[in-house]
């Protein structure tokens, strides 16, 4: 816990290196930038690590969706009670845990069945293991870890009654685009619009960098499509058209996990620590 605290302190306070140009500089930042990536993604690291090493038999009599819900449950509460992560933002992961667990429901029920969770669990509710709204939780974690470690601040900012508007649209249309017709890209089109001018700045080692916000957003979507890949490779839930065998997962289901972003950081947004870093034109 200390060891973390300490590397934490080191992050955010590196000791500065003189005459740091060129290359050498781009060394140390990417270097820098790297470390806290992987210190932001401790929660999602943890949690999928057990997604690879639990056995599909499961530990002892426990079912693996079983031992991965005990396993996540454990992970948070560390985080809590070492002052990784607050009370305030706790209450944020299980919002996002709330929001991941209800689209899962109606994905996997009997009339849409866009996915399965093929294994047995005690833990399951209406078809779904519980743990699986960790796994929208991680997003969360990894944002709000990230904000602080990267000392991030984001400009040009739309309006939040847009962001929310905009956030509720994605959501409901992960729902509706089964009954009226997928209108996903047009969502898209808004949030380009929205957050053309949106850059967020952060600080990889002791100068600030900035990017456009929508980058991030793709970036984010396409390392969870990734893990997506990974978790259906090791058979944590299947398509319908991997139950036979193993294919890679859908590339359109990227611009699904970007949209998802965006909806995770407009809820993040609204801590209160966070919330004073977030820049609105008037």
């Amino acid at each position: 816990m200390h060891s973390l605290q300490s590397l934490d302190e080191k992050l955010l306070h590196p000791p500065l290196i003189p005459h740091l140009y060129g290359w050498k500089r781009f060394c140390v930042e990417f270097l820098f930038f790297g470390a806290k990536e992987a210190r932001s993604c401790l929660f999602v690291g943890l949690f999928f690590l057990s997604i690879f090493i639990v056995p599909k038999s499961g530990i002892w009599i426990i079912p693996r969706y079983d031992v991965l819900f005990i396993i996540a449950i454990t992970i948070q509460l560390w985080m809590v009670y070492s002052k990784l992560e607050t009370l305030d933002e706790l209450k944020a992961v299980m919002l996002f845990h709330i929001v991941g667990f209800v689209l899962e429901v109606f994905k996997t029920s009997a009339n849409i069945q866009s996915w399965s969770y093929p294994d047995f669990a005690y833990t399951k509710v209406l078809n779904v293991p519980l743990f699986s709204g960790f796994m929208y939780a991680a997003i969360g974690s990894y944002i709000i870890q990230a904000w602080r470690l990267f000392d991030l601040k984001i400009y040009h900012h739309p309006p939040y009654i847009f962001a929310v508007i905009t956030s509720l649209l994605i959501y409901i249309n992960f729902f509706t685009h089964h009954y009226f017709g997928d209108y996903r890209w047009y969502i898209a089109a808004g949030v380009l619009g929205l957050y053309a001018r949106t850059t967020v700045v952060f600080t990889p080692y002791d100068r600030e960098r900035k990017m456009p916000l929508l980058l991030a957003f793709i970036l984010i979507g396409f390392f969870i499509w990734l893990a997506e890949n990974i978790s259906t490779f090791f058979g944590i839930w299947k398509y319908p058209n991997q139950i036979t065998s193993w294919s890679m997962v859908h590339t359109g289901k990227w611009s699904s996990w970007a949209l998802l972003v965006i909806m995770t950081f407009t809820i993040t947004v609204f801590l209160k620590h966070i919330k004073k870093t977030v820049y609105i034109p008037r």
